[in-house]
């Protein structure tokens, strides 16, 4: 019996039942064949090796795919868990997946230990294990045959994870002497795996429940060629020269104390003047495009958020409610629901909308310990947050609008934008509302990527739990991606809040809500800043855009005569008046990455100018004070959208 198997260009081809994609890719190519790793089968990813057994629409997955290169980074961990076998007999295997570059196994070593020093011994295991090139072997089992199986290991891990499963849905995959509980999908053969790096080892409590077992967490990366290894690990040590955490302490930007609590930054002044400059930067153009700015409390009454739902959907990622006199109050985990108290103050008409508030809102959410860092995972952060209250037909129009600024901002930082069509899967209890407005609401999410030619891919299951959202994630100096700012589609939250407006028929409708944060969380988005400038901020952004060098003490009342003419433009500038010589100034000031050193001595002094020095540039020469400042009002409005 044949199928037919339809290309992602549209062509079709017969193929007998139970042909595998890498069959299919053979008929291609050989060439084709031989990097064909996984394949899309029916918008799921399946072994290349699984017979297909009725018509179907597939795309083969090479190494330039995501997908492909989460499957080869799985099945690494396989392989590494292979190794750790036969390394360290006994061994318990918790899980072992993906991560967004390369992958981690959770282990329990009963009693023994790893230290870095045993790192080259495992990669060479691991080598010595993929040269064998065994084929990963899907084999589908009954829960209670699984039982049996690991019992008989004494695994209690794999058991704990058996118990959640039903009959039908379990698989083992087993390659060389090695097999594991796995839905996969896996690499055709250990083979693909070429070049292998152990990174580090950490704790990690089974199941991130602080009351379970701390097992071993070993990261690890792979790669098909032994050239692609050595540019991650060059990037990997350009990124730790680039650590957020080290530059935010070298340039004092904020501060972390453990008296005040992990989790929780402290902005010092130069991170306090980057920061406001990033929100004046957004609160310009929010201004421009009819937003009004809202405050409102860090805490809220627990019914609020029982009534918005995060406090049943994301319970334990909140801190516990607090009692005051006879009622329960939250640390606020979201500004929504007070922004739609907003709304709900006075009455509205359709003449009132679109109604568009905003909020530089701080939040807070629960976070292991073991899970913050620095300023990218915290436990207080502010969100540039807004809400867009507006009619259906307004709709559209109006989330084209936030589109347009969040493009903006990233251009406005260099940085490369993909972006996502986040929708809901068939999983029904992780989403809220009826689901004709989901579907209207993704309906329309869609529609507008299109008419504005956005170029988009669909991510299910990545919905919020009250609506469809368009998620923007940017690539950084170091070609790493964060999923930054979010537009989203809600017609659940004026439902649960019962949020109205009287319309053109005197009648009472319900406004559709978009909700909108460019940046996200101001911290995460500092932190990708930093990293993205190594600290060597644009201009406008710098804290300090130049610091005045007197080469001797004699001119120090003349560089705070510069200073304030700086200052009197609105030019932001420090003096270093230490008795040193002026080379050490220059050299400590290019470590501090001001971006123009001015110095100044009797030459300067007596013509009323500076020279000027570049940060890791060459000198730049003598120029007429006003003339410099000139300069620098130039390159900062370049720089920037807003002026």
């Amino acid at each position: 019996m044949e199928i037919i198997i339809t290309l992602p260009d549209g062509s079709q081809r017969n193929y007998p039942q139970g042909v595998s994609s890498i069959d299919i890719a053979k008929s291609i190519s050989e060439g084709l064949a031989r990097n064909v790793l996984s394949a899309e089968v029916n918008g799921e990813i399946w072994d290349a090796t699984r017979p297909i057994n009725t018509n179907a629409t597939i795309k083969l997955l090479t190494w330039n795919d995501d997908n492909a290169k989460k499957t080869f980074w799985h099945s690494s961990a396989h392989l590494l868990a292979e190794a750790i076998e036969s390394l360290y007999p006994g061994t318990k295997f918790g899980i072992g997946p993906a991560i967004e570059k390369g992958f981690y196994y959770d282990i329990d070593l009963g009693g023994k230990e790893i230290s870095p020093e045993d790192f080259k011994a495992i990669e060479d295991k691991m080598l010595e294990l993929a040269k064998q090139k065994n084929e990963f072997k899907r084999q589908s089992i009954s829960k209670a045959d699984a039982i049996t199986y690991f019992e008989q290991k004494g695994d209690e891990y794999k058991l704990d994870l058996i118990k959640d499963l039903n009959d039908g849905e379990i698989t083992l995959y087993q390659q060389g002497n090695f097999t594991d509980l796995c839905r996969g999908p896996h690499i055709p053969d250990t083979g693909f795996i070429k070049a292998i790096k152990v990174l580090s080892i950490a704790g990690a409590y089974w199941r991130g429940d602080e009351k379970n077992k701390q097992l071993t967490r070993i990261y690890a990366v792979t790669f098909p060629k032994n050239a692609e290894l050595t540019e991650y690990l060059t990037l990997l040590e350009e990124a730790k020269k680039r650590d957020h955490r080290k530059l935010g302490k070298q340039l004092g930007l904020f501060m972390i104390s453990q008296k005040i609590g992990g989790g929780l930054p402290v902005w010092l002044p130069k991170g306090t003047l980057l920061r406001r400059q990033l929100e004046n930067f957004l609160r310009k153009l929010q201004v421009e495009m009819g937003y009004q700015e809202v405050i409102t409390p860090h805490i809220g009454n627990l019914e609020l958020y029982k009534t918005s739902g995060h406090y049943p959907y994301y319970k334990d990622s909140q801190f516990a409610p607090i009692q005051v006199d006879n009622e329960e109050y939250m640390l606020k985990p979201m500004n929504c629901p007070h922004h739609h108290q907003i709304f709900a103050n006075e009455p509205k008409s359709y003449r009132d909308l679109p109604y568009r508030i905003a909020e530089f809102g701080t939040v807070y959410r629960y976070e292991q310990s073991g899970e913050l860092n620095g300023l990218s995972r915290v436990r207080g952060f502010t969100q540039d947050d807004a809400h867009i209250y507006c009619t259906t037909a307004q709709l559209k129009d109006e989330v084209k609008n936030v589109i347009k600024l969040t493009q903006l901002v990233f251009n406005t930082f260099g940085m490369e934008v993909s972006t996502r069509l986040s929708f809901r899967d068939d999983n029904s209890e992780k989403y809220g509302g009826d689901i004709a407005h989901w579907e209207q609401a993704q309906k329309e999410i869609k529609e507008v990527a299109d008419e504005i030619g956005l170029d988009y891919f669909i991510g299910l299951g990545e919905a919020a739990f009250y609506g469809p959202k368009i998620d923007f994630i940017v690539k950084d100096a170091l070609g790493r991606k964060w999923q930054l700012g979010t537009v989203q589609v809600d017609y659940v939250m004026p439902e649960r809040f019962n949020l109205e407006y009287v319309g053109e028929d005197n009648q009472k409708h319900r406004p559709v809500i978009i909700h909108r944060a460019p940046f996200g969380s101001m911290e995460r988005f500092i932190s990708i800043l930093i990293e993205h400038y190594a600290g060597d901020f644009p201009l406008w952004l710098s804290p300090d855009q130049c610091i005045v060098l007197p080469i001797s003490d004699k001119y120090n009342e003349y560089a705070k005569k510069v200073l304030q003419i700086l200052k009197n433009n609105d030019i932001r500038g420090v003096i270093d008046e230490r008795d040193e010589r002026a080379g050490k100034k220059i050299r400590d000031a290019e470590i501090a990455k001001y971006p123009y050193m001015l110095i100044v001595g009797e030459k300067e002094a007596t013509n009323n100018s500076v020279s000027v020095r570049k940060h890791g540039q060459a000198d730049l020469g003598e120029f007429e004070l006003s003339k410099f400042v000139n300069h620098i009002q130039q390159e900062i409005s370049s720089q920037t959208h807003i002026n």
